[in-house]
């Protein structure tokens, strides 16, 4: 099956998760993948940072969207680790994913997120590296 921009954004459509983040997906191909969602007050935890589970989420998965550009569709994150390098403030949360190396069983991505500014400015705000399992079978 081949994967492209408007497939990817029917999966994405499909988990229920996703629409409830109100996530997108901007780019896809090439080893590599964006999602974006705008911060919003639902999405920040109790200082009005955005929440740390959402970064994870958009890390977890744009790191599997960008695996699926050179694996296909059937995968599952089989593991990832991400590190908070400032706080998230701003319009726009956007991740990142480019492939690092592709193995027949395992995909190793690697994901900057980053807050965007209603002015355009970004500021790294967390980053996160991640193995993406090929699922045997069909």
């Amino acid at each position: 099956m081949e994967l492209d921009l408007d497939l990817a954004r029917q999966v994405l459509d499909a988990q229920p998760f996703s629409r409830l983040l109100d996530a997108r997906i901007t780019a896809f191909g090439d080893g590599a993948a964006t999602l974006e969602l705008d911060i919003r007050d639902e999405l920040r935890q109790q200082n009005g940072l955005v929440h740390g589970g959402v970064l994870a989420y958009a890390a977890d998965n744009t790191l599997t969207f960008a695996a699926g550009t050179v694996a296909g569709p059937n995968l599952i994150t089989a593991g990832f680790t991400i590190d908070y390098v400032k706080p998230a403030l701003g319009a726009t949360l956007r991740a990142h994913a480019e492939v690092v190396r592709a193995g027949r069983t395992r995909v190793i991505c690697r994901c900057d997120i980053s807050a965007l500014d209603a002015d355009g400015g970004e500021t790294l705000c967390a980053v996160a590296q991640g193995a993406i399992a090929v699922a045997s079978g069909g």
